[in-house]
């Protein structure tokens, strides 16, 4: 994009993952306040936290895409891109980035298989979880199989004369979040005794705000790799 679309990126920022948590937030609350819960959440807490994020978080946005912008450097290119776009060749379904982002979050969610399910049930069926280190230990083999994975994805997609390795390598380390949220579904239907709409909307809302965290930070992490990848295979190169 050429640095074209900085604002729709800068709202982007601002309001998408905050948007979509005060979605499911807010409808989990106005559930909760149907059912006379006393996880309800009174409306002027609400309204607190929306001040909070229209006056300090939504304008350090602003402010910081505004100093990044004009005190950025030229792009540090590794070596000179052409003007003109190559056309990518017809491959394989398997090479496709779709099936490459599907299959790049597999190897990141089995890194975390098995806490995953000390973690859901200490959150759901209220054991005690005292293995911090342990789950210390575990986050960080999840960020080392991610940036791994998402290297390895954009190689053989690179390989494939396929240039467009940024949504791809996002995709693939995002993935994970996707079989997570899968493995909540069996973890619902076979571990807990969960049942009734009000149950089943908390269990599902809250688990997929934590979807949508864990998609955003693993994708982060993955295109950073990526990134650091592509720019070092590409030092060298000299484009005529």
């Amino acid at each position: 994009m050429e640095g074209k679309s900085w604002i729709q990126s800068m709202l982007l920022t601002a309001m998408l993952f905050p948007g979509v948590v005060f979605s499911i937030a807010f409808v989990l609350n106005t559930i909760a306040i149907a059912y006379g819960s006393l996880a309800a959440v009174p409306f002027g807490y609400i309204v607190i936290v929306l001040l909070l994020w229209a006056f300090l978080s939504f304008p350090l946005s602003i402010i910081g895409t505004i100093i990044g912008r004009n005190w950025s450097s030229t792009p540090n290119h590794p070596c000179r891109v052409k003007r003109i776009p190559s056309p990518i060749p017809t491959r394989h379904w398997y090479l496709s980035p779709l099936a490459i982002a599907l299959a790049g979050g597999l190897l990141p969610f089995g890194s975390i298989f098995i806490e995953m399910y000390f973690i859901f049930t200490s959150f759901w069926n209220y054991k005690v979880y005292y293995v911090y280190g342990f789950m210390l230990l575990v986050f960080l083999i999840l960020l080392i199989v991610t940036v791994c994975v998402t290297i390895v994805g954009t190689y053989f997609l690179l390989n494939a004369e396929n240039y467009h390795w940024q949504w791809t390598s996002f995709g693939m380390a995002g993935s994970t979040a996707v079989y997570v949220f899968l493995y909540s579904v069996n973890y619902f239907l076979f571990k807990t005794h969960m049942t009734g709409f009000f149950q089943t909307c908390f269990y599902f809302g809250y688990t997929a705000m934590f979807c949508v965290g864990l998609g955003l930070m693993c994708g982060a992490v993955g295109y950073w790799g990526a990134s650091a990848f592509v720019h070092r295979i590409y030092r060298n190169v000299k484009c005529d």
